[in-house]
């Protein structure tokens, strides 16, 4: 009856809200460093099957199809895509990218991924002890923890994470720490925290440490920062579709309604 498209299409409206919040929060982070943009994935419900394919009838023909009707729509999931995105230079010493693969590391509380959290965001600055931590409102500190002290000349952060330091008085330059990034057999199964931060979780695997620029992991490039990959054409274009989709499930619900209104009235 009419009523299995109403509750169809019931939820895919309620599946294209989903979506549509995914969007509007990936046009709303445009403009975040290091942001990775995520997109809702789709799946089918469950099917009232009022016949099989295969059956045979009486004079041993088999039927070619089943009759099935689906009950709807949900949202699987939501999918971070973790390509990378461009880069913007900016001339500041502690603003650093991966170039590849992995993630820095910082420190968060205990109880929330076990003390680590991971992020693709390198704008990183001093706080009051010399220690490198995230630009942010919270400050988490980079792991393993770097302490650059209060009297630095100038700052040299090589491809491969060694970071290295001039202080006044002094022509060689010291070593200050070693930057340690890290990667994941499925990045997207990492738990999305806020801040542009991540944490382990089951689906992810347990994190790979290393030096940037071996193995899988990508090199350090400093004085540049990298943008959000988000696409504003392409979150557009899927905007577009959802609005449309919306309207066409918003259709069949007036027609459902129509039908049962029609049926309603046959006793009359």
């Amino acid at each position: 009856m009419a009523i299995i498209a109403l509750q169809s299409a019931a939820s895919g409206l309620n599946a294209l809200n989903t979506r549509l919040d995914v969007i509007a929060n990936n046009l709303a982070n445009a403009n975040t460093t290091g942001y990775k943009s995520s997109r809702a994935n789709f799946q089918d419900l469950f099917y009232i099957e009022r016949a099989q394919p295969g059956v045979e009838n009486s004079n041993g023909d088999q039927r070619p199809t089943g009759l099935y009707v689906g009950l709807g729509v949900k949202v699987s999931g939501t999918q971070v895509q973790f390509e990378q995105g461009s880069p913007i230079s900016t001339d500041n010493p502690l603003d650093i990218m991966i170039e590849g693969d992995g993630f820095f590391q910082v420190g968060v509380d205990t109880d929330l991924g076990g003390g680590v959290a991971y992020t693709r965001a390198g704008n990183f600055t001093l706080n009051s002890d010399g220690e490198i931590v995230l630009a942010n409102d919270q400050g988490r500190r980079l792991e393993p923890n770097i302490s650059l002290g209060d009297d630095v000349v100038s700052i040299t952060i090589d491809r491969n994470g060694r970071v290295q330091v001039l202080r006044p008085g002094q022509t060689q330059l010291e070593e200050a720490g070693q930057i340690q990034t890290a990667s994941f057999i499925n990045p997207a199964g990492l738990r999305q925290v806020g801040e542009n931060l991540y944490v382990e979780s089951t689906a992810s695997g347990p994190p790979v440490l290393g030096e940037p620029g071996t193995q899988s992991r990508g090199s350090i490039q400093q004085g540049v920062l990298e943008s959000s990959n988000v696409d504003p054409t392409r979150e557009l274009i899927e905007l577009i579709r959802t609005q449309r989709s919306y309207e066409l499930n918003s259709q069949t619900i007036r027609a459902a309604d129509e039908a049962l209104q029609t049926i309603g009235q046959l006793r009359r």
